[in-house]
């Protein structure tokens, strides 16, 4: 669905450049839940921002269908992520004074799917709670709400930064195996950045990095087929 090629990231802090992602490539597939695992300060959100559209890379291609979005005009990358991109962060980010169901449907709404809001929240299984306010909920159906708020719209690339480090393992749990559920059942590409490596026990596809390159690609029966230092 996307490929990643020999994508390289600098920032400048002062006189001092910083390599972020130091040429990485890689494949994300449609109906696979993937994570990039590394730890802090491994250029994990980094790779996330550049497939979301939400930075351009120093140098090399992400292409979508064939086309490369890093080199897309600002219009045409606000349309990519308005049509195709959801976004799960660790923090809800919900409207205080909205219910769940307005929290959803004000977001679906800007890409005219708004009729979405009530099948999204069933979906996580919050049929019962979508009159409820934020400050009623529990951490774990916040991020819920999050959720179905991300794939109300149906996006074909689902992008979570630490979804679940706000919440108890258990719950954590639950989020994930919400995630991978979504992303099979809607054959959808799922990229969950973390730097838990249990999460890794149930992913189809692992990315791991280390200091802004890959070091391990493993497949989605989670053998390792590539070990490489970019």
């Amino acid at each position: 669905m996307i490929s990643i090629r020999n994508i390289v990231k600098k920032y400048r802090s002062g006189s001092e450049e910083i390599a972020a992602l130091g040429g990485v490539s890689a494949e994300i597939r449609a109906g696979e839940f993937t994570v990039i695992l590394g730890p802090s300060g491994s250029g994990k959100s980094t790779m996330l921002n550049m497939l979301g559209g939400m930075d351009r890379p120093t140098s090399g291609e992400i292409l979508l269908c064939g086309e490369d979005i890093s080199g897309f005009s600002e219009k045409k990358l606000t349309d990519y992520r308005r049509k195709n991109v959801g976004f799960v962060f660790q923090f809800y980010n919900l409207v205080e004074n909205l219910t769940a169901y307005e929290n959803v449907a004000i977001a679906a709404d800007l890409n005219g799917k708004a009729d979405k809001a009530a099948e999204a929240l069933r979906d996580v299984g919050l049929e019962k709670r979508m009159k409820s306010f934020p400050s009623q909920l529990s951490g774990g159906e916040m991020q819920r709400v999050a959720i179905a708020r991300a794939v109300a719209k149906s996006p074909r690339l689902l992008l979570c930064d630490e979804p679940t480090g706000a919440l108890d393992v258990a719950t954590g749990d639950m989020i994930f195996g919400l995630l991978k559920k979504y992303s099979h059942n809607k054959d959808a590409a799922v990229v969950v950045v973390t730097h838990n490596p249990e999460v890794a026990k149930i992913a189809d596809h692992v990315i791991r990095l280390c200091d802004g390159k890959i070091v391990a690609d493993e497949s989605p029966c989670l053998h390792l087929i590539e070990a490489r230092a970019v």
